[in-house]
């Protein structure tokens, strides 16, 4: 009986323990775009607010935004900003690890694949993050840490950008928080952003991908910028007029205006009882004065 427990101890011993410290994101990875393929592929509608908890600045500078601004000469190279990259039409992304060559410690993860790969690197050797006057870049500067099942990284000195590409604004003075969670081949993002500028509370949305090895990353970084449309003064920065109502969006599928201008009480469930109350009520009768 005592050998047989003694194996027994020296089985349970030599099974290796997985430390939470070894969650890895390595690999690559194909995204995948479902539900929210509309916004992610072709992109948000001018006018679409939908579900964003954005206040009046920036519900003013979306409205007058027009996407002819990215044939300026000084736009056509413009990679997408880090608070709006890991979405876009995928993208699938290649992340490989660097390691100290004399401890082999893990010392960051290095991402591929973002269109007009500004790709990342996320630093986890526990360095700071810099001064708030430091450089700002197009993908930030991100620090990560394993807590629990979860990689979560943080994003600072971010340029200013979007995080809707109809022209939902993110300024320099975004945070961005995101939790990589993996699940065997599943890959689970949650990216949290917080704008003091622009944001009435923090935005949340989730993206997808599933291990595969047979992916190819975005191969969009060699621009050539020209002049797309002739005729622009020197200067000139397509907008849409001062006080441009974008309800477009709003007639083409039916929905209250109000409904999709935004806003923090709008990514509430309960808000879906004030959309009902307004598709009930009456048309307003035009004045008469």
């Amino acid at each position: 009986m005592t050998i047989v427990m003694s194996l027994i101890v020296l089985l349970v011993l030599a099974v290796p323990v997985v430390s939470a410290q070894q969650v890895d994101i390595s690999g690559e990875w194909a995204a995948r775009v479902t539900e929210d393929q509309p916004h992610r592929g072709p992109g948000a509608e001018l006018g679409d607010y939908t579900g964003l908890p954005i206040n009046d600045a920036a519900r003013q500078k979306a409205s007058h935004w027009d996407a002819s601004i990215l044939s300026l000469p000084e736009r056509m190279a413009q990679p997408h900003p880090a608070v709006y990259f890991m979405r876009g039409p995928g993208p699938n992304m290649r992340v490989d690890k660097r390691i100290d060559p004399v401890t082999h410690e893990l010392v960051a993860y290095t991402l591929e694949g973002v269109f007009g790969r500004d790709d990342r690197i996320i630093w986890m050797d526990g360095r700071p993050h810099p001064s708030p006057y430091a450089e700002h870049l197009w993908e930030g500067f991100s620090t990560g840490k394993v807590e629990g099942n979860r990689l979560t990284i943080t994003t600072t000195h971010m340029k200013y950008g979007v995080i809707q590409r109809n022209g939902v604004p993110a300024s320099t003075k975004a945070t961005m928080t995101e939790h990589f969670i993996r699940h065997g081949d599943q890959l689970t993002l949650m990216t949290i952003i917080d704008d003091p500028v622009y944001l009435e509370e923090p935005f949340v949305r989730t993206s997808h991908w599933v291990r595969s090895s047979n992916i190819t990353v975005d191969q969009r970084w060699l621009f050539e910028v020209v002049d797309e449309v002739a005729g622009h003064s020197i200067g000139y920065v397509p907008h849409y007029p001062w006080g441009t109502r974008q309800d477009g969006y709003a007639k083409k599928h039916g929905i209250p205006f109000e409904a999709t201008q935004g806003g923090k009480a709008t990514t509430y469930p309960e808000y879906e009882l004030k959309v009902r109350e307004m598709l009930d009520a009456p048309p307003a009768r035009p004045s008469t004065k």
